[in-house]
């Protein structure tokens, strides 16, 4: 295991205080459930291990809610979920690092920017009314190269043929549009020598969305698009450090079971707590 003095723990409390908002203690209702209550079930099963593997370290006799899927609302008492609004008074959504398979992935890309076609280019699933607005404002544009993959909820003129990602990174600029929450694409978009082209996002999740900088770590311009991808890869490092992750993960948790007025019993994160002391 780690030694704390291998992490920065100004900036690991920093990101456990921007997940976990919580600043009172706040009693959780009678409804929600133990942790020994927490099951497997067949809906939202990935949801269920990414929370597992980190609530599996603490007291079964210990309560929380947890939202799974999409969820973008605030919710009435403090709670569990992916993703929450950027603005307004979010503290009762408790962000975890949730679905991270389909949305924590990045790349290495070997294709120069500088040697890359100087197009705008997206494919999504879209069935949002913003995301079919864009596309038929855009759909015919010669500096575009976007369109829907999705033949279901209708506007099949807007149809075009699926593209790996490694074929979006033939192009400058990709296209990050919020879904129902999040972009997505987001993450690996970043992380690459294309530049995230997007407007300023609405929901916020693991990556914290809404730290990010327009014209620094995406592009609402773009004159300075060399600097702009060093300093989305640099952002982007700060989540490659797994055991930190993990810690970072724990402590959102052992605030909220201390936060809502419960006893935590759990010895590791004891020792962490008086650690930093």
């Amino acid at each position: 295991m780690a030694s704390l003095k291998d992490f920065d723990i100004d900036d690991i409390r920093q990101r456990v205080n921007y997940y976990n908002k919580l600043d009172e203690q706040i009693n959780l209702s009678d409804d929600v459930k133990y942790l020994s209550d927490f099951k497997l079930r067949k809906k939202h099963k990935v949801y269920f291990f990414d929370s597992y593997e980190y609530t599996r370290y603490f007291n079964p006799s210990l309560r929380a809610a947890f939202k799974f899927g999409d969820f973008t609302k605030v919710p009435s008492e403090p709670t569990i979920v992916k993703s929450r609004p950027i603005y307004g008074d979010n503290k009762n959504s408790v962000i975890l690092n949730l679905a991270k398979v389909r949305h924590f992935s990045f790349i290495k890309d070997r294709k120069d920017f500088r040697n890359k076609k100087n197009m705008l280019v997206c494919r999504n699933y879209a069935n949002q009314p913003h995301r079919i607005k864009f596309l038929e404002m855009y759909i015919n544009h010669p500096l575009c190269n976007i369109g829907k993959i999705n033949k279901n909820h209708g506007h099949l003129h807007l149809l075009r043929d699926i593209m790996t990602i490694e074929e979006h990174l033939d192009y400058k600029f990709v296209l990050c549009i919020e879904g129902n929450d999040v972009a997505t694409n987001q993450k690996w978009v970043m992380s690459s020598n294309s530049l995230a082209v997007m407007p300023k996002p609405k929901y916020e999740t693991w990556f914290m969305e809404g730290m990010l900088i327009p014209d620094y770590h995406y592009v609402k311009r773009t004159d300075e698009a060399h600097a702009i991808i060093n300093n989305a890869h640099r952002y982007i490092e700060q989540f490659k450090n797994k055991k930190q992750e993990d810690l970072i993960s724990l402590l959102v948790l052992e605030k909220y079971f201390t936060k809502t007025g419960q006893k935590d019993i759990n010895e590791y994160l004891d020792l962490i707590l008086a650690s930093q002391e």
